[in-house]
């Protein structure tokens, strides 16, 4: 069965669709069958792997709304073992379609339940937001990835997120764990994202992955040519870290497995 992860963050600008763009496609480099899912309206993952939105017949929108079977709507990118469920600008409706919905926290887990076991990884990009959307993200998952900016207003907004993944795990998916937290857009020579990563660290000990991402320009690049950063120039210091966070991954998942 695959483990399913979301990226949340209600903080916008934080490296979230960044992060679920180049860990998907590090693993998948790494001969690990990855599923990334768009559950952001601005459908920036999906334009990112070289797909127009408005030309997506099957998205995540029509598998939540309209029923549509989740192996419809998966489409092949061009990275190896790397599949994708698209994102459409319709999508931006689908917290106030949901609403009345019955069991509407539910509707993703149950949307992913026949195509689970396809899968190593399922990875969800979300919204900078903690709506419905998020809410069947995390419900469905059995971790999060939590990605934290090095810049001042770094831990603004974290606690809400915390308190949200506490309700999550009481009400509604009592196995949701914190994968870890990801420091982005680190830059070693600013004294400030060195206080940041020191900050983290000390509240947060034992949940901040090892890894972190330094601030880089071919990270940024990479999406405008349809592209991950690993199969637009793997020598970079951002593919370079997403794969290590990648077999960061690998490793914590395998003690646990061993542990069990």
């Amino acid at each position: 069965m695959g483990k399913i992860i979301t990226i949340a963050n209600q903080k916008g600008g934080v490296g979230k669709t960044t992060t679920a763009m180049n860990v998907a496609a590090s693993l998948a480099v790494l001969e690990h069958k990855t599923l990334l899912i768009d559950a952001d309206p601005q459908a920036n993952s999906t334009s990112g792997f070289g797909f127009d939105p408005n030309n997506i017949k099957k998205s995540i929108y029509e598998c939540m709304i309209k029923e549509s079977a989740a192996k419809d709507a998966i489409i092949h990118t061009e990275t190896p073992n790397l599949d994708m469920i698209p994102a459409h600008l319709d999508l931006v409706g689908a917290e106030i379609e949901l609403i009345n919905y019955p069991n509407r926290e539910n509707i993703l887990k149950k949307i992913l339940k026949p195509i689970i076991d396809k899968y190593e990884f399922i990875f969800i990009d979300c919204s900078p937001s903690l709506g419905l959307i998020t809410v069947n993200a995390l419900t469905a998952s059995n971790s999060v990835i939590i990605p934290i900016q090095c810049e001042y207003f770094a831990l603004e907004g974290l606690g809400k997120l915390l308190n949200t993944i506490k309700i999550i795990q009481s009400r509604l998916n009592p196995d949701l764990e914190i994968e870890g937290l990801l420091l982005t857009m680190y830059d070693m020579r600013l004294r400030l994202s060195n206080q940041v990563l020191e900050e983290v660290n000390k509240h947060f000990d034992g949940l901040v992955f090892s890894t972190v991402i330094h601030r880089n320009t071919r990270l940024g690049e990479a999406p405008s040519f349809g592209k991950p950063a690993i199969m637009y120039e793997a020598s970079s210091k951002g593919a370079v870290n997403y794969l290590n966070l990648a077999n960061e991954i690998l490793q914590k998942n395998l003690t646990l497995k061993m542990n069990n």
